[in-house]
């Protein structure tokens, strides 16, 4: 909450899906396992709530376990549960010498990110064992291969393997990495989030 404050933003911490709904920006931390978050979204009908912000083109902001449970589905401890399923894809061990990965790495973002201008060749810190490694949405093509619409952004990082590090897609962004633990460069990106919503 202190770190959206920092970035401009008048934060409201609640348990009204009114409140959630009407917001410019709604923003879903998530801290713990997979499971446990979606579980804790579904009890207080929050993935109705963000599938409807969604749906009407209004901000959502995923953070760490946050980005994970847009995904179709998790595997941890050889459980497999079902997310939101606003993106394609699995959140699954990541395959590195040492996990968590936790501390300071670098991200290859887009060109045109709205989420990292100003701050694409800096660190940000990381505090994770699972992430997406597949990117598994096709663009939306016609039949005379022009666009239909601007296909997700995908910014990636690496930690034994290559792992999804951010996703900006329409009115639903998400980062893997905590940008209110990651110094100046999390908060010019949490400003760039905040702005985006006027």
């Amino acid at each position: 909450m202190r770190a959206l404050e920092r970035a401009g933003a008048d934060v409201e911490l609640t348990a009204d899906r009114r409140a959630a709904q009407e917001a410019d920006g709604l923003v879903v931390p998530g801290v713990g396992a997979f499971e446990t978050v979606v579980q804790g979204l579904n009890g207080v009908r929050g993935a109705e709530v963000v599938d409807r912000r969604l749906a009407g083109g209004r901000a959502v902001l995923g953070i760490c376990v946050g980005m994970q449970v847009m995904f179709e589905r998790g595997v941890e401890h050889g459980t497999t549960s079902e997310g939101l399923g606003e993106w394609p894809g699995t959140v699954e061990r990541l395959d590195a010498p040492v996990v968590p990965h936790m501390g300071w790495n670098t991200v290859e973002p887009p060109e045109g990110s709205v989420l990292f201008r100003g701050v694409e060749s800096e660190r940000f810190y990381f505090v994770h064992s699972y992430g997406v490694q597949r990117w598994a949405m096709d663009e939306d093509v016609r039949d005379d291969g022009s666009l239909r619409r601007r296909p997700p952004q995908v910014t990636w990082s690496t930690h034994g393997t290559r792992f999804i590090a951010a996703v900006e897609n329409g009115p639903l962004s998400a980062t893997q990495f905590h940008p209110e633990k990651s110094g100046d460069a999390g908060a010019q990106l949490l400003r760039n989030w905040v702005t985006s919503l006027r």
